[in-house]
């Protein structure tokens, strides 16, 4: 097979390698030396729980993440798979290129025609939205909403008209610290017939997945989501 950029899934959270990733993935990452990854401590670890006679030393690894500066020039980012190396894009969680800046790279791979292979992984988006109970055809995926009060509330409402008029389930993210602060400004927002499915821990001994209106959720103990990485979805 001729090297390619492999997009290399990793757990979400403490759940073991092989309740997630096929064996077929640990065939591919095996052969690789060169990363590029959001973290190089975190993308160690996972290689180490892998194989632990993993050749660290002998690897590269190019950090990705949101603090590298948007206007750097990546443009030899992919030197070592131009150079008939295969290469691979791991995330602190779940499936690269996802909600984190691998993107970029996959974006210079396919201006350079280089090949791009995607391995199977789990993904907290798709599974939330799958046990959810709501529309799989028509959703979108929003990211992190605005911090600030006032901002989030309206993109809150913002998303749940979208709902209405367009039959489309929306998704948004918090970081997991703030998760407590989202959950109560979804309440405050949101319609009392509008439903909330909240999705969090996901594979994890912590996983918790449940839907319920705006007004049942407010009759019902807060879960613990504090720190828990969660999925937010609202539906009519």
């Amino acid at each position: 097979m001729n090297p390619a950029l492999y997009l290399i899934p990793v757990t979400l959270g403490e759940t073991p390698n092989s309740f997630v990733l096929p064996d077929y993935n640990f065939e591919v990452i095996k052969k690789i030396r060169h990363f590029i990854v959001e973290s190089r401590k975190s993308a160690v670890r996972f290689l180490i729980s892998c194989d632990k006679n993993f050749p660290i030393d002998d690897c590269s690894f190019f950090e990705l993440s949101e603090h590298t500066d948007k206007n750097q020039d990546l443009s030899k980012i992919l030197l070592p798979l131009e150079n008939g190396n295969d290469m691979g894009i791991i995330s602190d969680a779940g499936c690269p290129c996802i909600g984190d800046p691998g993107s970029r790279a996959v974006e210079i791979a396919h201006k350079k025609n280089l090949p791009v292979v995607p391995l199977v992984g789990p993904n907290s988006m798709i599974m939330a939205l799958m046990a959810s109970g709501f529309n799989g055809q028509n959703f979108a995926f929003n990211g992190y909403l605005p911090i600030k009060n006032g901002e989030r509330e309206n993109k809150i409402r913002q998303l749940e008209n979208k709902v209405y008029k367009e039959d489309q389930s929306q998704l948004f993210i918090e970081a997991p610290y703030r998760n407590d602060k989202m959950l109560d400004a979804i309440l405050k927002s949101c319609r009392q017939d509008t439903k909330l499915c909240i999705a969090a821990g996901i594979t994890t001994e912590q996983q918790f997945i449940c839907t319920k209106t705006i007004q049942q959720w407010k009759k019902t103990k807060k879960p613990e989501l504090n720190r828990i990485p969660a999925i937010f979805i609202l539906y009519k």
